[in-house]
């Protein structure tokens, strides 16, 4: 029978250390850190504890798993099957923070607005408890627009900014034809507006309407074109 201060000291453990101690849950906790390999920032993972209910047959081969639609980051559960001598699967909840830089508003800023450098500021904290799609990076948006009015000290996330237009509806541009073998040049006039990368329809002088890829420089790259 074990001793009040042996069972007083389990009690105590982190879970990390529990998992040291437990196959399954450092097969897992390992399985995770090899996953997060080469994620900036510090990062901490804490598998189990097991549902102390759970009597699992000893298991010489453990296979962890990523859950679909699991995104490794805050409070999430990894599945574990063995593949030998016995066979089960379980899943086992695992904590993940991941300390990071990330990006938030040094100012208020309108919708609309240019980003500028001096209207950010990078702050340091769990990336677990920031929303998806988080900036970590000022230069991820620099030169943007912002699409909805800020508060400052908001963190700020990728879904929140627009890429400068590159193309203006009304504007006279540049065509380019690329097809097997050849290049052609032609003027036209957008249609639309459109950032980098964005598809953009375009009148060209004889009145044929033609779509194509918008370029950083202003062009727009047609694959082919329709009347």
């Amino acid at each position: 029978m074990k001793s009040l201060a042996t069972i007083l000291l389990a009690c105590l453990l982190p879970l990390s250390a529990l998992a040291a101690q437990d196959p399954a849950l450092g097969a897992v906790e390992n399985y995770v850190r090899q996953q997060l390999q080469g994620q900036p920032g510090r990062i901490s993972i804490s598998a189990g504890p097991l549902d102390p209910r759970l009597r699992l047959p000893q298991c010489s081969s453990y296979q962890p798993y990523i859950p679909s639609g699991v995104r490794l980051l805050g409070s999430v559960s990894i599945g574990l099957r063995c593949a030998g001598p016995a066979r089960w699967n379980i899943f086992v909840p695992v904590k993940i923070a991941i300390e990071s830089t990330y990006v938030a508003t040094a100012t208020p800023l309108v919708a609309g607005q240019s980003i500028q450098p001096d209207n950010l500021v990078v702050l340091t904290g769990d990336l677990g408890s920031l929303p998806a799609g988080i900036l970590t990076d000022p230069s991820q948006a620099v030169g943007k627009t912002i699409r909805f009015s800020l508060a400052s000290g908001q963190p700020l996330r990728l879904d929140q900014l627009l890429a400068p237009l590159v193309i203006q509806q009304g504007q006279s541009i540049k065509l380019v034809f690329h097809g097997p073998g050849f290049t052609a040049t032609n003027e036209g006039r957008a249609l639309n507006n459109a950032a980098e990368g964005q598809v953009v329809q375009v009148r060209t002088q004889s009145g044929t309407v033609v779509s194509g890829i918008a370029q950083f420089n202003g062009t727009v790259l047609v694959g082919e074109s329709r009347p």
